[in-house]
């Protein structure tokens, strides 16, 4: 393998890592708003799940301990929103910027006061976060020419979060498309009268796609930081639930196309990485600002040349009222 492809091997290795908290919340953001519950809350859900798992992880050793943590304190600020939505029929779009500016100043005001480090937590330590996976005969198949290198580097050595993030696609598909459970989130989010004639809740389907919701933000932000960091930093979501939002829209709302949309935006977040320090033509040495607000600029142009016409959920945002 030249050293082209396998620089190109490595930074899809990259890109799976880094779009595996966007895929996460792209399929929380996928089963709220088919539903017809908008959710911009996914950002604020992801940040502050990020900051319990390292606190609980830190506190108590274990990240499947800080992996439950972070899921609780997601679904919580799920039902948050559904309270404020579904119950009370608020605006949607208010409560789940709410939500994200109370995880904002939570996390940091929560922060400082356990452990006194700018809104930080301590560094973890090799046990209390997640550690690469190295599949079966690694080593004696990465010998084997192009295969091998790509069974160890792009399917093996990731951890356990990067694989669950892989595996929900096709299970929130699997969920939509062919079950009962799936059928009435989709109906609901059409034609909500339709499913209260039948004898089924529009309240209770909506709070349990919300609630499906906060438990994927929750792996997600426990990703972040146990998984792909190794602590939580004040704003560490830096955005990624606004860019998940935007691959659910790309997506059409559909799991694989939004999966895909997340993928994208991996690849141009490793690819700006790589690009730092390194001399381009006609500019010489990018700036790392330039570097490091690469991937967003890109993501926004791409979705704003090639997301056509995007037909949301008929009653997305709309408050039922029995």
């Amino acid at each position: 393998m030249s050293d082209f492809a396998f620089q190109l091997l490595l930074t899809f290795d990259a890109t799976i890592r880094l779009a595996a908290p966007l895929i996460l919340c792209a399929m929380a953001g996928i089963f709220s708003e088919r539903s017809g519950v908008i959710d911009i809350s996914l950002e604020g859900k992801m940040l502050a799940a990020a900051f319990v798992a390292a606190a609980v992880a830190h506190l108590a050793g274990s990240p499947w301990l800080g992996v439950l943590a972070a899921v609780a304190a997601s679904v919580i600020l799920a039902l948050v929103h559904g309270f404020a939505c579904i119950t009370h029929r608020g605006n949607q779009v208010v409560s789940g910027l709410a939500i994200n500016i109370l995880a904002s100043g939570l996390t940091v005001t929560i922060g400082i006061a356990l452990f006194r480090q700018g809104g930080q937590t301590p560094p973890l330590a090799q046990g209390e976060r997640f550690r690469p996976i190295e599949w079966w005969f690694v080593d004696s198949l990465g010998q084997v020419p192009v295969l091998g290198p790509v069974y160890k580097e792009l399917i093996s050595g990731h951890n356990e979060l990067v694989y669950i993030a892989l595996a929900a696609v096709p299970l929130a598909a699997w969920l939509l498309y062919r079950t009962r459970f799936g059928l009435r989130i989709r109906a609901v989010g059409e034609v909500p009268e339709a499913v209260d004639s039948a004898g089924v809740s529009v309240y209770w389907l909506r709070y349990r796609a919300v609630i499906l919701a906060g438990v994927l933000c929750g792996f997600a932000g426990a990703y972040l930081s146990t998984g792909q960091g190794a602590g939580f930093v004040r704003e560490m979501s830096a955005g990624k639930g606004y860019i998940a939002l935007a691959a659910v829209i790309f997506g059409k709302w559909r799991p694989v196309p939004a999966m895909l949309a997340c993928l994208m935006f991996g690849f141009l977040e490793a690819g700006a990485a790589r690009l730092q320090g390194v001399d381009l033509p006609l500019i010489g040495a990018a700036p790392v600002q330039l570097m490091l607000a690469l991937p967003y600029i890109m993501t926004v142009l791409l979705l704003a040349g090639f997301i056509g016409r995007a037909s949301p959920p008929a009653a997305i945002g709309e408050p039922y009222i029995k």
